[in-house]
């Protein structure tokens, strides 16, 4: 994690608790040319979760149906956002929508840099990615100003049973979608 930066503490959801997990944490730092640096750290008993090995990295389909870090990161209410999927295996996915889920489709852009590091207590996983082009899509000129993010985590332990983290999170269930998730705000670097 990063010196002297603002930790953000991701919630369990109260309909998934975690025996195994005891604390959920992340940082976001906005770069130059709309990069974002991200770090999420878990803390608890790391050997009892499902945190498949790191190999070559790639574009991955459904990551979030297993352990999976993720980002969402609008401009502004109502608007487009982007999704981000990190998983432990160093696989990744970018979803662009127009609004809350609709229009979803894979956002290009370049490859984001994943490095995992483990140990007994602590699991971190760091990435760094630069959202899609400003000129296109539902964000068109959109990255300029502040960002509004949504940091969330699902976490699948040994027996396969997930809990879901997240910065807030709306009533009824897991949903990162939500505009109550998007509960941070990034001002322009």
């Amino acid at each position: 994690m990063y010196w002297g930066l603002p930790i953000f503490k991701l919630r369990p959801h109260p309909d998934s608790p975690c025996r195994t997990v005891f604390r959920v944490e992340a940082e976001a730092v906005r770069l130059p040319a709309n990069g974002l640096q991200l770090s999420y750290a878990v803390i608890g008993r790391i050997g009892a979760l499902r945190l498949p090995p790191a190999a070559a990295g790639g574009r991955g389909e459904e990551l979030w149906r297993h352990s999976c870090f993720e980002a969402f990161v609008a401009a502004s209410p109502g608007a487009g956002y982007c999704e981000f999927n990190f998983a432990p295996s160093t696989q990744w996915a970018v979803y662009g929508f127009d609004s809350y889920r609709s229009a979803m489709r894979v956002a290009e852009l370049a490859a984001p840099r994943i490095a995992v590091q483990s140990s007994p207590e602590r699991y971190v996983l760091q990435a760094a990615v630069n959202l899609p082009d400003s000129s296109r899509g539902p964000w068109r000129g959109t990255w300029r100003g502040p960002w509004r993010l949504g940091l969330a985590a699902v976490i699948e332990d040994g027996s396969g049973d997930k809990s879901y983290w997240a910065l807030a999170h709306p009533p009824g269930k897991p949903n990162f979608h939500h505009p109550d998730c998007f509960a941070c705000e990034l001002p322009p670097p």
